[in-house]
């Protein structure tokens, strides 16, 4: 009798909710202490010299584009801000980049085409600027020629997922030659928040969105839409964010000698097979 109580006392609650993975990865890549864009470039690369403007409308604080150097040779690196205060948080606009900030990566993208410089961007935002005065400018034009534009560029482009990457914001960043994605980052067309309000009509149901959209990087790797995964520090970047630009900056010499090795019309062709590629499927 002794026994059975015992057990019975020692026993996992029925009623204990296991968390899916996805929501997990999703609380992680959004942890407040996740190292962000610019600290992976600050991390990596040397003498970063920030470029400002879109040389149309203004500076977006939420993009930050610039020139610096990887193992001394010049390079261009590109990565939204979110800020970590409060008020840092809101002059970046959480992350999101208006449409001038869009415009801004790309024109620092064709300086480097135009040197011959290989092009490295870093991304961890929600999706791109909502709201009127970002369609005023035109968001939506704004991340369709980054697409295409991107697509055409006849240097090196290596893209990082390194927090969430969401949506056209994100991909208006990541079209390039190899995309690699963070351990426990994630990738996808809405937030959960999101999809779950559009789907049940209820936000609450976040985290059977999250799994339902296969939103994690081993998701992701398997649709083919990234192209290599980076590991993280037990726990998540956050726990030793060195070890983890260490991590990330060896991934990145690799990918980059690897694409150098192609020929740049073969390079072009490559990377736009790829994303004409990605996401197809076929029922029978």
């Amino acid at each position: 009798m002794e026994e059975q109580q015992t057990h019975q006392h020692s026993a996992v609650p029925v009623s204990a909710e296991v968390v899916p993975l996805a929501w997990t990865k999703q609380e992680l890549a959004r942890h407040p202490q996740r190292p962000y864009p610019m600290d992976y470039i600050q991390a990596i690369f040397n003498d970063f010299a920030e470029i400002h403007g879109d040389r149309n409308f203004g500076d977006d604080p939420a993009m930050a584009c610039g020139f610096a150097r990887l193992d001394g040779e010049e390079v261009m690196t590109i990565g939204n801000l979110k800020g970590r205060g409060t008020k840092e948080k809101v002059h970046r606009n959480f992350g999101m980049p208006y449409p001038e900030g869009y415009r801004k990566a790309l024109r620092c993208m064709k300086i480097a085409e135009k040197f011959g410089r290989p092009i490295f961007t870093f991304i961890d935002l929600a999706g791109a600027a909502p709201g009127i005065g970002a369609e005023e400018r035109g968001q939506a034009e704004a991340i369709a020629r980054n697409l295409r534009d991107m697509a055409r560029l006849r240097v090196p482009v290596i893209a990082t997922i390194t927090g969430e990457g969401g949506s056209g914001g994100a991909l208006a960043l990541a079209v390039a030659d190899r995309v690699l994605m963070l351990e426990n980052a994630v990738y996808s067309v809405i937030s959960p928040e999101g999809c779950a309000s559009i789907m049940w009509k209820d936000a609450s149901k976040r985290v059977l969105a999250a799994s339902a959209m296969k939103i994690t990087s081993a998701d992701v790797l398997n649709l083919g839409c990234v192209d290599d995964l980076v590991p993280e520090p037990s726990g998540g970047a956050h726990t030793d964010p060195e070890a983890a630009a260490a991590m990330l900056g060896e991934k990145l010499r690799r990918h980059l000698s690897e694409v150098r090795a192609v020929p740049v019309d073969e390079m072009v062709r490559s990377r736009q097979q790829k994303f004409r590629n990605i996401a197809q499927f076929y029922t029978s």
